[in-house]
């Protein structure tokens, strides 16, 4: 069974690159699912029930999102789909869930969500939420997208969840690492999947704003950059009756 999972998308950019991409590097992967992080996708970030039908119409099985999940407060509504899904550590009175599971026929497939809290903001505490959120799970095949800027942090969410999960892959700095791996336990592990987007970017956003929020440190109203995009992802393939991962590594397409 084969898992590809789509760093952050961002802006509409990067959604009509994907709808351009996706379906071809589909069948070329043989990936039978696909898992795309969204919280960038709406023009400005967040998500947008527009940014959603783009991601699923480029064939998105699952999106998951972030700390901007909420970032657009008339389209809350996006979360009532079952398979768009915000970070399960937020709190229960917050729109959405943190869970989708997929049925496939062969085997489900749970994608959980979830958010770091260091140089975060103040969410409940990731850990102790992964294990309240796995026994509630009746599935070996679990993929957590970790939303966390902290890579220390991320690293310790792998180790913790090794031979609990499927895989844990990271998102939010928007840059692809090199560190993709099976751990010691069967849990495939990489730090960041990078995003899809504009490369030539400040993480999606125009080179000149960006540098001038960091150099001269005034606001600014971030602008989506232009030009030539690429996709950075991650494709994981396991073994659907223990849910161990055989195999991790990036996917770059230019």
């Amino acid at each position: 069974m084969k898992l590809l999972f789509i760093g952050d998308v961002v802006g509409e950019a990067g959604c009509t690159f994907l709808q351009k991409r996706l379906p071809g590097l589909r069948r070329s992967l043989g990936a039978d699912l696909t898992v795309v992080n969204g919280e960038n996708s709406a023009n400005g970030n967040g998500i947008t029930a527009y940014s959603a039908d783009m991601l699923f119409a480029a064939g998105a099985d699952c999106i998951t999102t972030g700390n901007h999940a909420f970032q657009r407060r008339t389209d809350l509504a996006v979360f009532e789909r079952d398979c768009v899904i915000r970070p399960a550590n937020y709190s229960d009175a917050c729109p959405g869930r943190g869970v989708c599971v997929l049925d496939l026929g062969a085997c489900t497939v749970a994608v959980v969500n979830l958010m770091g809290v260091l140089y975060m903001e103040a969410l409940d505490n990731p850990f102790t939420v992964i294990d309240a959120v796995l026994g509630t799970l009746d599935t070996p095949n679990i993929f957590v997208d970790f939303h966390a800027e902290a890579t220390s942090e991320k690293r310790a969410m792998g180790f913790y969840l090794d031979s609990r999960v499927t895989a844990v892959v990271g998102t939010h700095t928007h840059v692809p690492t090199a560190d993709a791996c099976i751990l010691p336990g069967g849990t495939g592990y990489q730090t960041d999947a990078g995003m899809t987007g504009v490369e030539q970017s400040v993480l999606g956003v125009d080179i000149g704003i960006a540098t001038d929020r960091m150099r001269l440190h005034t606001p600014v109203r971030f602008t989506e950059a232009r030009g030539d995009c690429y996709l950075c992802g991650t494709l994981v393939e396991f073994d659907q009756k223990s849910g161990k991962c055989s195999s991790i590594r990036s996917v770059i397409e230019r």
